[in-house]
């Protein structure tokens, strides 16, 4: 994860788009590079529904609409079926060692072919804690670029999402119709 240089002094930027699931709004603020990074993100038109997802040290002082952030660019393309063009956007989140951990290794779980919980707790080295994986995914506040919703439970079923299971579905649906 990527860290931010004072972020409780510094304004980010939001932006909220159109996508077959329904409207989807990101945060976006600047790492200590300039470089943009993704605070929060999710299904939703309402800024109001992610603020309380950011961790508190990342929190910014305000933000500002920009109907022309860069990473709206990999959102249309894994909307237009390019489902690895999430992978590289740099996201900023923030808890302890193995929630961060966690949240690094989701990145790496392969667009169509979804985890269970149980298998998501033994690719962070932790086995017997499925639980702990779980409150991970629960806890993710950057959806989509952080792919939480390709953890499933154990009997095959979609489990939780923030944002509702029928936006899970047209995830996973979506993912598995554009690999190969």
């Amino acid at each position: 994860m990527t860290d931010l240089l004072d972020p409780s002094a510094a304004r980010v930027r939001y932006a909220t788009v159109p996508t077959p699931p329904g409207p989807f709004t990101v945060v976006v603020g600047s790492d200590d590079d300039g470089r943009d990074v993704v605070l929060a993100s999710g299904w939703t038109a309402e800024l109001g529904d992610l603020w309380p997802v950011i961790h508190r040290t990342l929190r910014p002082s305000g933000a500002d609409e920009d109907p022309h952030l860069p990473v709206l660019g990999a959102v249309q393309a894994f909307v237009d079926g390019d489902v690895a063009a999430i992978d590289d956007v740099p996201v900023a989140q923030r808890s302890g060692p193995f929630l961060e951990e966690a949240w690094q290794i989701l990145r790496r779980v392969p667009a169509g072919t979804p985890d269970t919980y149980a298998a998501f707790a033994a690719r962070c080295g932790r086995p017997s804690a499925v639980r702990a994986a779980a409150n991970a995914c629960a806890r993710n506040a950057a959806a989509l670029f952080v792919p939480c919703h390709r953890v499933l439970g154990s009997d095959g079923g979609l489990g939780g999402f923030r944002w509702g299971t029928p936006v899970k579905r047209w995830l996973l649906d979506h993912e598995a119709a554009h690999t190969a």
